[in-house]
């Protein structure tokens, strides 16, 4: 399933781009189980996949991550 069709990472891109700067990846992804939106395991696959396709290097958003986030903002808006 790609980037596009995957919910699950589009929505945790966002909460990633959207974290305070003293939070964590852990703590998004435990912020994202408490919403009741994946467990733990789906969350850490959820998180090895988007270092895969290169949009968080470093527990980071790239470039390229941070331009997904802002497009997956941008349709939630809508």
């Amino acid at each position: 399933m790609s980037f596009e069709q995957n919910m699950d990472l589009r929505v945790f891109l966002l909460a990633i781009y959207k974290r305070k700067d003293n939070e964590s990846l852990q703590e998004v992804i435990e912020m994202m189980i408490n919403a009741g939106l994946f467990d733990m395991k789906n969350g850490k696959k959820c998180l090895k996949e988007l270092k895969k396709l290169n949009l968080v290097i470093d527990d980071s958003l790239s470039m390229l991550g941070i331009q997904k986030a802002k497009e997956v903002e941008l349709e939630f808006k809508i």
